[in-house]
């Protein structure tokens, strides 16, 4: 996936062009934790867009995350 290079509205169109596509997302939760997460984009609204994780948990992330590179895509590991 490309790099959203500072602007939200390019960020939201990389991600609604993922949705429903298998990806790995890598999230900065802060002081040093990050979390690898796999699994699909699932909606997209004007400012959030949602994600579930393989394991069938569900996360919110906003399009500013996407910009501060705090989640980051990634193609998913084969198999």
């Amino acid at each position: 996936m490309r790099e959203a290079k500072g602007d939200v509205n390019v960020a939201a169109g990389l991600v609604k062009e993922a949705v429903g596509k298998r990806v790995r997302l890598l999230v900065n939760r802060g002081r040093n934790k990050t979390e690898d997460l796999i699994g699909a984009v699932e909606s997209v609204y004007p400012r959030v867009f949602t994600f579930r994780a393989e394991d069938g948990t569900l996360s919110c992330f906003c399009y500013a995350d996407v910009v501060s590179k705090n989640v980051r895509f990634f193609h998913p590991p084969e198999g």
